[in-house]
């Protein structure tokens, strides 16, 4: 218990020295908005985003933990068929996950249907630097890390979240508050932001959604118009 104890701590304490996601918190005014954290752990994020949010996780440690401070984090697993949420938040934060999931666009279109109609998506991920003979050093190898099933560069990642039915209007480091000097890094760093909005009556091809071999129900009788999946007001 004492090992997760100062596991957590060390989490909290990084988070919250952590400049990168200060210039997030302040950019998109987090403090102040209902998010929902997906891969939340022990809720170091979620501890600093505004009332009514909610984190989740699939480790019982991290949820009773998180509980124990407050915050409201759910046991579950946003791959799961029964995966339900009762409510749309304004924003959905999802730091290192997407780089373990099994199917990054079934992710993508599943959690439309908890986000208000002019919500946000903020999607951290590690990635190749262009510049990949940086991978040989310890700050650059997460991107490579032995339990990802998912490997991206920036350009992939933006690609594979547009293609999943989301504008992309930012995708950078954000360790620098000034956009301009955070994009001039951006072959550099190692892990993404990707912010996106869904994309109103998105259309999801017919030849990828007979390759997502697996997820067939999901999309049983919604050949197109994805858009509008469960009941979603359309922007």
């Amino acid at each position: 218990m004492k090992d997760d104890d100062s596991t957590s701590n060390r989490r909290f304490d990084v988070v919250r020295k952590s400049k990168t996601f200060s210039n997030i918190l302040k950019t998109f005014s987090l403090g102040e908005k209902e998010v929902l954290d997906i891969g939340c752990s022990y809720g170091e994020f979620l501890i600093h985003f505004g009332k009514g949010s909610t984190g989740v996780t699939v480790t019982q440690t991290e949820v009773d933990y998180g509980r124990g401070l407050g915050l409201d984090i759910r046991l579950s697993n946003i791959e799961s068929d029964d995966f339900a949420l009762e409510k749309r938040y304004d924003v959905i934060f999802a730091n290192n996950i997407f780089e373990h999931l099994y199917s990054p666009h079934h992710f993508l279109i599943k959690i439309r249907k908890y986000l208000k109609p002019d919500g946000l998506l903020i999607l951290g991920v590690p990635c190749i630097p262009k510049i990949t003979s940086l991978v040989k050093f310890p700050k650059f190898r997460g991107s490579l890390a032995v339990e990802h099933i998912n490997f991206f560069t920036r350009d992939t990642l933006i690609h594979t979240v547009k293609r999943g039915g989301w504008e992309v209007f930012s995708a950078r480091g954000f360790h620098f508050s000034n956009s301009f000097v955070d994009a001039l890094c951006n072959p550099l760093y190692p892990h993404i932001y990707v912010c996106a909005r869904p994309i109103p009556d998105f259309t999801y091809p017919e030849r990828r959604l007979k390759e997502l071999v697996g997820y067939a129900d999901m999309f049983e009788g919604i050949p197109k118009g994805l858009g509008a999946v469960d009941g979603e007001t359309k922007m």
